[in-house]
Order: C-alpha cells, then sequence, then structure tokens
C-alpha cells in the first residue's frame, strides 16, 4: 500500500476530522463502564458486529463473571457459552482465556503505566491481540494516543484517493500517527467517525448520494 495523496497530509487529515464531525456529532466512543470492559469488547468484536458482542458481555455479567479472577475460574466449555453469540466463539473463547491469564500476572494497573511502544508491544505478545486489538486497547482503555484503523478507514481513504494498493495495518495507522497531534480525545473521536460513515455512508456499495465529502472524493468523481 502506497500513500498518494498530495498536499500537506496534516490539513488533508484535519479536514476530513472536521467534515466528518459535522455530518455525524461528536460520538465519544467506546461503549463501555471499565478499563476492562473496554478490552474484553476489543478482543470479542473481531469479525463480528457489537450488537453481538453486547448479548456476550451481558451473558458474563449476568452470569457474574466479569472479572478477570472469575473469567480465569470459568470451564472452557462453560466460557465458550457465555461468549457464544459474539460469533467463533471457540477461539474468542481461546483469545479471552489467554488474556484474563496476561492480566493475573500483569494487571491493567501496570501495563498501563507503560508508553504507547512498549504497552502496544506487550499487548501484541498476548494471543489473539492483534494490531487493531492492541491500538483499541491503547486507545479506549488505557487512554494513550495510539489511532486505530481498519477496513472502514482503509475504504474511506482510497476511495477519497489518498493511497492505493492492499490494505496494510502498520503503514495505514502511521498516516494518522505521522500526520496528526497525538491527542487521545481527536484520536478517539477520529475512528469513531471513520467507523460511523463506513457503516452508514462508504459501505461496500456506497451511497455516494448521501456523501458529505463528494466535492474530495475521487471514487465520486469517477463514478460522475
Amino acid at each position: 500500500m502506497q500513500i498518494i495523496c498530495e498536499g500537506n497530509i496534516n490539513t488533508l487529515l484535519l479536514d476530513l476530522y472536521h467534515q466528518l464531525q459535522s455530518e455525524h456529532g461528536k460520538l465519544r466512543w467506546w461503549p463501555a463502564d471499565t478499563p476492562f470492559e473496554v478490552a474484553l469488547g476489543a478482543i470479542l468484536t473481531q469479525a463480528t458486529a457489537w450488537r453481538n458482542v453486547e448479548k456476550a458481555l451481558d451473558n458474563l455479567k449476568a452470569a457474574d463473571k466479569f472479572t478477570p479472577e472469575k473469567i480465569y475460574e470459568v470451564s472452557q466449555d462453560d466460557l465458550e457459552e457465555l461468549i457464544r453469540p459474539s460469533g467463533y466463539f471457540r477461539v474468542k473463547a481461546k483469545k479471552v482465556r489467554a488474556f484474563v491469564e496476561h492480566l493475573i500476572e500483569r494487571p491493567m494497573s501496570v501495563m498501563f503505566k507503560q508508553d504507547v511502544p512498549e504497552l502496544r508491544e506487550e499487548l501484541l505478545s498476548i494471543f489473539g491481540v492483534g494490531p487493531e486489538t492492541a491500538d483499541s486497547i491503547i486507545l479506549y482503555a488505557a487512554e494513550k494516543p495510539s489511532f486505530v484503523v481498519d477496513t472502514y478507514t482503509y475504504r474511506l481513504v482510497s476511495r477519497l484517493g489518498w493511497v492505493e494498493g492492499n490494505f496494510h495495518y502498520e503503514r495505514l495507522r502511521l498516516l494518522f500517527m505521522d500526520n496528526l497531534p497525538h491527542e487521545v480525545e481527536l484520536f478517539n473521536e477520529y475512528h469513531a467517525l471513520v467507523v460511523r460513515h463506513g457503516a452508514r455512508i462508504c459501505k461496500k456499495t456506497p451511497e455516494c448520494i448521501a456523501c458529505c465529502l463528494q466535492e474530495d472524493c475521487d471514487f465520486y468523481s469517477s463514478q460522475m
């Protein structure tokens, strides 16, 4: 994947942020009450819709199994059943167990004292925690500035004409990390806005006629 956008990237990114915020308002994401719930949700949301994650989280809460220690004590079969609504429940149960085992040895209060590079490296060493999940935990649970990108982000910036080639997580993340102020609130809101726009407007089959970015979008220009 190559960055091909012309002009001042910092200005382009900030302009995009303000356009999306004008369209969708302030979202104040992530929907969770505690850092542990954020982290658990970040693992369970892999390859599924958030409404399914909420069902799995509700199951864990209803069963009074919503701490690392209590999840650790649950049998594998019972854990799979509790998180079944999130899909791929067998492999996700293994990921959740690996994560809580790590937290028992290294609680969040200890892990989160690290700077972003060290914290990210530690999270990525845990089975089942990939780059998007790690960055979500850092940004939304630890409240440290690590930009989260995903397929929504790639779809949007590629249609705008800013990148070309296959999706590459780290290169796309650096586009934002290298050109925006490292502010937690900005990163938080920006990612949420991209996800909202991707889910409602810039879908696989885009609703270009309803898009606030028409004037700046290569894809829209090519279709017209």
